[in-house]
């Protein structure tokens, strides 16, 4: 299949199985490897074309890990990464190359993601020239129009990024990953670094894109409730490994992971009046270290459930009522 054509909305585009991504541990006087920190322990995920995935979980769960090997940014130690059928751990450089266009990434951090010499007009034009696509006055006019299509004004071209507000430089992050068309976004932590009132606005212009322009995106978050609010579906993500998806409905409202169910308690309530109706649970024990991480299951050191056999099988991620609802845990239930 050409990696150029669009599939239809609903067609499988991306498929991730058993993705690994190890760190070695060296010491810092002989260069000898001590250990190894496992980022991502064999997940799978799969992505359809005009979906958005949610990808959530406490910081350093390996959320930002597994986008960037998504798109080979770090280079995955195991598994493989299917687009539009091909494999992109098998793909050398030349190919690897042209199909990065169909892929692009929007980081957390408009303040340090862009390069605080060049003009915006130089920023959003980078991915054309680097791929030699359109030169002189029509490159110009496709800058202008990435411009205007993010909500800001072509004549601002001649500006430098601190010229711009946080949600501003976000909006020019994402006309630059818009620059070649892509298929895919994959959205680390976009509306993180942003005030709550902006946040809104970056959210509601990513949807309207994913509607013209027929995206799919991987939107990786810890905010909870951006997460319900702009995505299909949902993974939960802890300590490497992929604990439960659904979609937001199932997710919020029906967990079975008692890591999803400890995160979802520990959301604010707005309504003062229901605030006394919620059960907060309260975490025992710190995160474990991701290069010694415990048997079995990941999460059994701090779950109120875990029994002799959470240490001793690793739960796997299957659907275990039949409801679509896959969840990782020997004794998955709703609360």
């Amino acid at each position: 299949m050409d990696v150029h054509q669009r599939p239809r909305k609903g067609e499988e585009l991306l498929r991730v199985e058993d993705l690994t991504v190890q760190f070695p541990v060296t010491s810092a006087v002989l260069r000898r490897q001590l250990g190894r920190v496992l980022a991502v322990d064999g997940i799978n995920l799969q992505l359809a074309a005009g979906e958005t995935l949610g990808l959530v979980g406490e910081s350093g769960c390996g959320k930002s890990t597994t986008g960037l090997a998504l798109l080979r940014l770090i280079e995955p130690t195991a598994g493989r990464i299917l687009f539009h059928g091909h494999d992109l751990t098998t793909l050398n450089k030349s190919a690897l190359r042209t199909l990065r266009r169909e892929m692009q990434i929007v980081l957390q951090d408009p303040f340090s993601s862009l390069d605080p010499r060049m003009t915006v007009r130089a920023i959003i034009a980078e991915p054309l020239k680097v791929h030699g696509i359109e030169k002189g006055k029509a490159r110009t006019r496709r800058v202008n129009d990435l411009l205007e299509l993010v909500g800001l004004h072509p004549e601002h071209a001649s500006r430098y990024p601190h010229e711009f507000s946080g949600g501003q430089r976000q909006r020019i992050s994402i006309a630059r990953a818009l620059a070649l068309d892509p298929q895919l976004l994959v959205l680390d932590e976009p509306v993180s670094a942003l005030d709550v009132s902006i946040q809104a606005q970056i959210v509601n212009l990513l949807q309207r894109l994913q509607d013209e322009l027929s995206l799919a995106y991987l939107f990786i978050a810890h905010d909870l409730s951006v997460i319900k609010h702009i995505c299909d579906r949902v993974a939960v993500m802890y300590l490497g490994r992929i604990v439960e998806t659904g979609t937001p409905q199932q997710v919020y409202h029906q967990p079975t992971h008692p890591y999803t169910q400890a995160l979802l308690s520990a959301v604010p309530i707005p309504d003062p009046t229901q605030r006394g109706t919620k059960q907060r649970i309260a975490l025992t024990g710190d995160v474990p270290s991701p290069q010694d991480p415990p048997s079995g299951c990941r999460f059994r050191t701090r779950c109120w459930k875990a029994q002799q056999r959470c240490a001793d099988e690793t739960p796997e991620l299957i659907d275990r009522y039949n409801h679509g609802h896959p969840s990782a845990c020997h004794f998955a239930a709703r609360r």
